[in-house]
C-alpha cells in the first residue's frame, strides 16, 4: 500500500469506528490535531504536513456476572504507516491487577501479531478483548483470596489535580500531556491556548507522577489551581464511578480570533457545568462562569 493508501484505510477504520462507538464514553479521538492532519492528507492527496500519530480510546462495558458492568480501556496509537504495522494497543481496567494486565496485553499483542499484519485491527482488538478479558478477570481470584495482604493494594484514594499555565501552545508538550495521561490511565482533559488549563484525575500516585513531569518541562507560569483527594472504599469498580470524566481528551474551545490562540471561556464553563465542575472556573478565573 502506497502512503496514500495507509491514510485512506485509517480514516476509514475510524469513520467505521465512530459509527459503531456512536458516544464519547464509548470512542474518542484523544488528539484532534493528528485526525485534522490526516484529513487533509487524505482531502489533498499528498503526506506533506502529517507528522502526528492518531491516538484514540475505545471504552467496552463488560458483565462479570458477580458485579454490575465493569469498564475495560484500549488506548490504541496508529502509527503513520499503520496498517503496514500494527498499532500499539494498551488494555487498561481498575478491576485488573498488574500481573493480570500485563498477561492480557501480552497476548494480545501476539493474537494480533499471529492474525492482523497488514490489515487494520484496532476492531478485531476490541472484539478480542471483549471475548477474552473476563478471563483474565478470574485468573488471578484464587490466588489473590489466600496471599491476603501480601497482594498488590489499591491506591485508596482518587485524586483530581485542576492545573493552570499561563499558556500551552508547543505541540510536544500537547503530546506529552496526551501520552502521559494514557500511560498513566488519568482521565480528564487539556485546553491548549492562552491559558492553558489541564485536569486530570485518576488514582493518588498517578496524579502525582503526571504532575512531577509536567512540572519539570519549561514554562513560563504552571501551578496546581486546586486539588481534590477523595477517599474509596477499594471496590472493584468504585474508582471509575467517582471520576467526572470518562477518558483524557484535548478540548479547544476557539473564540474564532487570530490563530486561535484565545479561548472561548463561555464554552469552557458550559464544558465543565456538563461535568459537575463548574464551581472550578471561578477558581481558576475569579469570576462565575455564565
Amino acid at each position: 500500500m502506497t502512503e496514500i493508501e495507509l491514510a485512506e484505510a485509517q480514516l476509514s477504520e475510524l469513520e467505521l469506528l465512530a459509527s459503531m462507538f456512536p458516544t464519547e464514553d464509548e470512542f474518542l479521538v484523544n488528539d484532534q490535531l493528528a485526525l485534522a492532519e490526516l484529513k487533509d492528507c487524505v482531502e489533498k492527496k499528498t503526506m506533506e504536513g502529517r507528522s502526528s500519530k492518531i491516538y484514540i480510546t475505545v471504552n467496552i462495558k463488560l458483565d462479570t456476572s458477580e458485579e454490575a458492568m465493569v469498564t475495560v480501556s484500549l488506548a490504541c496509537i496508529l502509527p503513520l504507516k499503520y496498517p503496514a504495522v500494527l498499532p500499539e494497543i494498551t488494555v487498561r481496567s481498575v478491576v485488573l491487577s498488574r500481573s493480570q494486565q500485563t498477561q492480557l496485553n501480552t497476548d494480545l499483542n501476539t493474537y494480533l501479531q499471529e492474525n492482523c499484519c497488514g490489515d487494520v485491527c484496532v476492531l478485531n482488538a476490541t472484539e478480542w478483548v471483549r471475548e477474552h478479558a473476563c478471563d483474565y478477570l478470574s485468573r488471578d481470584a484464587t490466588s489473590s483470596a489466600t496471599t491476603g495482604s501480601t497482594a498488590q493494594p489499591l491506591d485508596l484514594i482518587l485524586t483530581r489535580l485542576w492545573i493552570y499555565s499561563h499558556h500551552i501552545y508547543n505541540k510536544c508538550k500537547r503530546k506529552n500531556i496526551l501520552e502521559w495521561a494514557k500511560e498513566l490511565s488519568l482521565s480528564g482533559f487539556s485546553m491548549p491556548g492562552k491559558p492553558g488549563v489541564v485536569c486530570v484525575e485518576g488514582p493518588q500516585s498517578a496524579c502525582e507522577e503526571f504532575w512531577s513531569r509536567l512540572r519539570k518541562l519549561n514554562w513560563k507560569r504552571i501551578l496546581i489551581r486546586h486539588r481534590e483527594d477523595i477517599p474509596f472504599g477499594g471496590k472493584s469498580d468504585e474508582l471509575e464511578r467517582k471520576r467526572k470524566f470518562s477518558v483524557f481528551e484535548e478540548k479547544v474551545f476557539s473564540a474564532n480570533v487570530a490563530r486561535g490562540n484565545h479561548m472561548d471561556f463561555g464554552q469552557l464553563y458550559q464544558f465543565l457545568n456538563d461535568k459537575g465542575c463548574g464551581d472550578v472556573f471561578q477558581m481558576y478565573f475569579g469570576v462565575e462562569g455564565q
